[in-house]
């Protein structure tokens, strides 16, 4: 295993150098600002009361699932963060200059992404026609985060496989 890790950290920078270098990386990272935005907490709290409020199956077993999920994720995205402690690009890489300041020292694995995918995987059980542009937005939001120079592709790996999963159990357990 720690054999494996000098590969994928190596992978890691070639993939986000690549990133860094994309002919329209400043359209790109323009973007990356406004999506990252709308991957903000206040947004999900917003977009829940308002399904509270207006979504005739959105009742208090689905809002409660919602609060467990994104108390699950924040637990387990907050404890990984501070034990992993990996460097942002800008810590890691001599010279290079995040496009925006984080709003935390570590990387990995990414907050922005882990909540978008959890968010998506939520939506996506109550409107399933939907199911293609919520992912396209979690995707995007993980893009945006390496576009903007404070994570690595790895960070938002992980990020999309946290969030899903405790999405995925959570809604399993609402399904029952």
């Amino acid at each position: 295993m720690m054999k494996l890790l000098p590969g994928i950290h190596e992978l890691d920078l070639r993939a986000f150098a690549w990133c860094m270098q994309c002919k329209r990386r400043t359209t790109f990272t323009e973007l990356s600002r406004y999506l990252s935005r709308s991957a903000d907490g206040p947004a999900y709290v917003l977009v829940f009361l308002a399904l509270l409020a207006w979504h005739p199956v959105f009742d208090l077993q689905w809002l409660w699932a919602v609060v467990v999920a994104f108390s699950a994720e924040r637990l387990i995205y907050f404890a990984a963060k501070n034990s992993f402690r990996r460097n942002r690009p800008q810590a890691a890489i001599a010279g290079f200059r995040s496009f925006i300041r984080p709003s935390d020292e570590f990387s990995f694995p990414s907050g922005h992404t882990s909540g978008a995918f959890l968010f998506a995987v939520v939506l996506a059980h109550l409107f399933p026609s939907l199911t293609p542009w919520l992912f396209a937005w979690a995707v995007s939001i993980g893009a945006s985060r390496v576009f903007l120079g404070v994570h690595f592709p790895t960070d938002t790996l992980v990020g999309a496989l946290l969030g899903s999963t405790i999405a995925s159990l959570v809604m399993q357990g609402l399904m029952l």
